[in-house]
């Protein structure tokens, strides 16, 4: 392995050195196989997600299920080369109608679910607890620029398989993701804990990534698909992601440098430097006054109670109080 590492003096005549075994939590470690022309991300969050999740008092499944979408942001949003946000949300018709992760570059994270407590025994699964709906993914790279959003349809399968489907179609970028959360007890009390990984194919000739045609949807019946053989390096590859365990990608005591190594020591695996995560809202008075003033007299007059507006941020919970002039409430 490679690169900088906090407790392993660097041989500047040689990049190679043991993995630390320092884990680094609420960061993206960002990698690479050569030998197998493999790219990808490795990310571990501690704290910063129990903050998310804790805010809201989320049950179990929906806060595992929100842990979930939150790691699959980090890895995405944060390939982001710009100053810019990358959104992931879900509308759907299960449990968990909505959640929405905003990640904005290059650290800042924040995240809502909305839920039917009464609902939740119905699903087995993430998968259940989602339903059927789509999938989201949106790059905002701010006022002067258009957005791209990439859409999924959710059909009742779990977020690791509608990003499978997402770079299959959109993509096209052969590509497999882990994600894992789940729950330690430490000083005390219950936190949370997340992990996940993404592995990409990309090779230097664009031939060897091919991947097979999607189904041709209405093509008369009898049409015969396209096929294409994996590349032997993807398959290999694959293989070796295939074999990561949940308790290895949350595991406290695990580096992340040391997951890298048990997985593709024997092809060798570069790491480079990590980018640091942080939970924080990007809420605010003014903002929220800002807001306020978007709305229409009318529904200003209305939001009055007790003689004042009590607005609060669904991300994080904050309480913002105006007095109805603060509010821009005018009197009849």
């Amino acid at each position: 392995m490679m690169a900088n590492s906090p407790d392993t003096e660097i041989n500047l005549a040689s990049d190679i050195r043991a993995p630390s075994a320092v884990p680094v939590d609420d960061a993206v470690l960002p990698f690479e196989v050569a030998a197998l022309d493999l790219r990808g991300r490795l990310t571990r969050m501690g704290p910063a997600l129990d903050d998310i999740l804790t805010k809201h008092a989320y049950p179990q499944p929906v806060g595992k299920l929100l842990g979930e979408a939150i790691v699959l942001t980090t890895l995405l949003g944060s390939s982001l080369k710009f100053d810019g946000r990358f959104i992931l949300q879900t509308q759907t018709d299960g449990p968990v109608s909505f959640l929405v992760v905003d990640f904005q570059a290059p650290d800042r994270l924040r995240a809502y679910a909305r839920y039917d407590e009464a609902r939740l025994g119905e699903a087995k699964d993430s998968g259940g607890l989602l339903g059927k709906g789509h999938l989201a993914m949106t790059i905002d790279q701010g006022p002067d620029m258009s957005r791209y959003q990439g859409l999924v349809a959710l059909t009742g399968g779990s977020l690791e398989e509608a990003a499978h489907e997402y770079f299959l179609r959109s993509e096209q970028i052969p590509t497999r993701v882990r994600l894992a959360v789940g729950e330690e007890w430490s000083g005390g009390k219950r936190r949370w804990r997340a992990g996940g990984l993404l592995t990409q194919f990309l090779p230097k000739a664009p031939e060897r990534a091919r991947q097979a045609d999607l189904h041709p949807g209405d093509a008369p019946e009898g049409t015969v698909l396209h096929t294409v053989e994996e590349d032997d390096a993807w398959v290999e590859g694959q293989s070796l992601v295939s074999t990561v365990e949940d308790v290895e990608l949350i595991d406290p005591a695990l580096s992340g440098e040391r997951l890298l190594y048990r997985l593709f020591h024997e092809r060798g695996v570069r790491v480079f430097k990590p980018l640091s995560l942080q939970a924080r809202c990007s809420c605010s008075r003014d903002a929220v006054a800002s807001m306020l003033k978007s709305f229409s007299p009318q529904d200003r007059a209305e939001m009055v109670q007790d003689d004042k507006v009590v607005v609060t941020c669904e991300f994080c919970s904050s309480v913002y109080q105006f007095t109805p002039h603060e509010a821009g409430v005018t009197e009849n």
